[in-house]
């Protein structure tokens, strides 16, 4: 049994789904509720996906958790078989304390292997005390033993599906000690790395520069319209779409950076440059699947964890769509959607992202992409065939000469980058303070580059033209928290007709944009 984990007594975590669901779930195998819950084997000791392909266990000898970490805290380990650390993320935090949530989400962008458990606190305006209380009441372990098992459920990952060497593994995952990695996968999972290494299946078409990794969602997935909705806005160099895939160049600088840890052992060495690291990906969709087959180039691996997260968040591919959809057809007052399916596209960051909202005040898609596209061709770090979308700090003394649009707009961008070089983008009433920056600006911004699932832009012109279709049945709050699917519902059926329309160039302004 797992001795790191194991708290001296187990909350009750009460899931989303009851026994009999899971049960009917785990039985057929759906796909569509992988990475819900987790099932435990008694007799095993291992804990499975809901779709794992070994002979179905008595009922009696099973038992269910909301999530692998919380499995693993009950003494579990994860089956080598179905891979549980390959199943789709669960949507974010459901549980009604905010702190937690920003805790968690935090600690999975990898705050504990930047800075210590106090710092951690401070950040989250708490005492460190009462964020260990916090994670004991909820999850039943401590938030370091939480970074710890998330770090190594990566590391399993990128053994079974790269041919990265354990020193590369240790390091992407958040070790800056091979020894101390190895001491801790071994205690969680009761093997060794090389001894998971052995039974992975070599990937072949990686090329020697690359990473390629399998990235798991739960059907259906309406790839379409998020290509589309892609390709109606991409900018050349920085990304690349086809009907099949989508990619895109990145960019962290040292504010971005991880700070040293203290640490034992074999130390891992790294290059330190102006930029910290840049790098580019290409998601294949393989729908037969229900996966994306992600290919990654990364100039420095200790971001690779933030950036397949990121990749997860800009694809949607955490969505629990059919609770989602079982909100919108409350909303609209109907038992038929015309288009299922459908994911947030989201913007790299939320810097980018309010910028491209910014640019496309007032102007057409291709107008605000023309205007976004010169803003990225004069990042000086480009190259002859990749661009960069530009840092803050890179925009607050830029004139804008080679920009056609007023100079308060400039001077708007101006004033957002030098809010965002040192302060997060996520307090709407401060970015609201910054003079050319109004509501639908930040609910754009939020929407797409925080990835918020609960924006609805009741002042957005695509919106107010569906809304005049609308019966007086329609609730828009019915859909919280999914209002931001609402909005995406709006801009893409045609409630006359109920077919799905080719994504369209309708003007933007700041109170509306399609």
């Amino acid at each position: 049994m797992n001795t790191e984990l194991v708290a001296d007594s187990i909350p009750l975590i009460k899931l989303a789904l009851s026994d009999e669901q899971c049960r009917e779930a785990r039985l057929s195998r759906d796909v569509r509720y992988d990475g819900l819950f987790f099932i435990a084997v008694k007799t095993t000791g291992i804990y499975c996906r809901s779709i794992c392909p070994a002979r179905a266990p008595l009922e009696k000898n099973v038992e269910y958790f909301q999530s692998a970490v919380i499995a693993a805290n009950a003494g579990y380990r994860p089956c080598l078989r179905c891979r549980p650390d390959s199943a789709p993320g669960s949507p974010a935090w459901q549980g009604k304390n905010t702190t937690l949530h920003r805790a968690i989400h935090l600690i999975d962008d990898g705050a504990l292997q930047q800075q210590s458990l106090a710092e951690l606190a401070e950040r989250l305006g708490i005492s460190d005390r009462y964020l260990r209380m916090l994670f004991q009441q909820e999850l039943g372990l401590s938030p370091t033993a939480y970074s710890h098992y998330q770090q190594c459920l990566f590391a399993k990952k990128l053994l079974h599906d790269t041919q990265l060497n354990i020193t590369s593994i240790a390091l992407a995952s958040g070790f800056n000690s091979v020894r101390r990695f190895n001491d801790c996968f071994k205690k969680l999972f009761s093997l060794t790395p090389t001894q998971v290494r052995k039974n992975a299946i070599e990937n072949k078409h990686a090329q020697a520069e690359d990473i390629v990794i399998t990235l798991s969602y739960r059907p259906p997935y309406n790839w379409r319209y998020l290509q589309q909705f892609y390709a109606a806005r991409i900018i050349e160099g920085l990304e690349w779409c086809d009907e099949n895939s989508y990619g895109r160049t990145f960019s962290y600088d040292s504010v971005d950076g991880f700070h040293s840890a203290q640490g034992t052992g074999e130390r891992i060495s790294h290059s330190e440059t102006p930029f910290d690291c840049i790098g580019e990906f290409t998601a294949f969709h393989i729908p037969e699947e229900s996966v994306f087959s992600v290919r990654i180039q990364l100039s420095d691996l200790r971001y690779l964890n933030r950036v397949i997260r990121n990749i997860r968040r800009c694809l949607d591919l955490d969505a629990d769509i059919e609770h989602i959809e079982s909100r919108l057809k409350r909303a609209l007052n109907t038992e038929v959607l015309a288009i299922s399916g459908l994911r947030l596209p989201g913007v790299w960051s939320p810097f980018e992202a309010g910028i491209r909202a910014i640019l496309g005040q007032q102007v057409s898609v291709q107008a605000a992409r023309n205007l976004v596209t010169k803003v990225v061709g004069n990042n000086p770090i480009n190259t002859n065939e990749r661009c960069y979308f530009p840092l803050p700090q890179q925009l607050i003394g830029d004139e804008f000469s080679y920009l056609k649009m007023p100079g308060k707009r400039k001077e708007t961008i101006r004033l957002f980058a030098d809010y965002a070089c040192d302060k997060p983008l996520d307090d709407s009433k401060a970015l609201l303070a910054i003079a050319g920056i109004g509501p639908w600006t930040v609910h754009y911004l939020r929407m797409r580059g925080l990835s918020d699932p609960n924006i609805f832009l009741i002042g957005d012109l695509g919106i107010k033209k569906a809304l005049v279709k609308m019966n007086e049945a329609f609730s828009p709050d019915a859909a919280a928290p999914w209002r931001s699917y609402l909005t995406l519902y709006l801009w893409s059926a045609d409630l006359d007709s109920a077919t799905v329309p080719i994504v369209n160039n309708s003007v933007i302004t700041e109170n509306g944009h399609v």
